[in-house]
């Protein structure tokens, strides 16, 4: 998550806005795990086409000794499901299911968080609401094996809005530094700390 601080001055009086970009599936982790499920289930499809037609199809070993029925049949069952799960990641990383950003405007009196969802009519996820109905900025955090550091914006009538990016917790001084800034900015108390 980046954050600015935009001050415009000019003939009318000064506006603040705060503009938080919120990184979605296109991190390079979704690439990465992409492009080696794609990789692994492209060799047990080779395999199994291997194993049928006994002919050595792979570099790095000789499927051609495995029988067909169950193991090259098995192997060929893995790949179709190394292949949906590859799409799944592919299309979630194309499409940047999670992305957006927040942006906190005091002139206005306006608070925007978009966030990018899958596809269909919900596919653009938009709240609007007043920076009046803001009670406190939020910080969760839950140590352990899964931990998770996130922030959320805590107003009146509403449940508790993430403004963090889901999956990779930011670090304890990370969190800190933007729930301070913002909580400064909004000038509401900031919680969990």
């Amino acid at each position: 998550m980046t954050a600015s601080t935009t001050i415009n001055t000019g003939d009318r009086s000064a506006t603040n806005v705060l503009h938080q970009k919120v990184l979605g599936s296109r991190r390079f982790s979704n690439y990465l795990w992409a492009t080696i499920v794609t990789l692994g289930s492209t060799g047990f499809l080779l395999a199994a086409i291997s194993s049928y037609l006994k002919v050595n199809l792979l570099i790095v070993s000789d499927p051609t000794q495995l029988v067909f029925v169950p193991q090259g049949l098995v192997m060929g069952l893995y790949s179709v499901a190394g292949f949906l799960l590859a799409l799944y990641l592919w299309l979630v990383t194309l499409w940047d299911v999670g992305g957006g950003y927040n942006e906190f405007d005091r002139e206005t009196g306006k608070i925007k968080i978009f966030r990018w969802g899958f596809p269909g009519k919900n596919r653009r996820i938009q709240l609007d609401f007043a920076t009046q109905d803001v009670q406190s900025v939020r910080v969760d955090l839950k140590e352990g094996l899964n931990p998770r550091r996130a922030l959320y914006l805590r107003a009146k009538g509403r449940r508790d809005i993430p403004l963090t990016r889901v999956g990779q917790p930011l670090s304890l001084t990370e969190l800190e530094v933007k729930g301070a800034e913002l909580a400064r900015f909004l000038q509401v108390p900031l919680e969990g700390l």
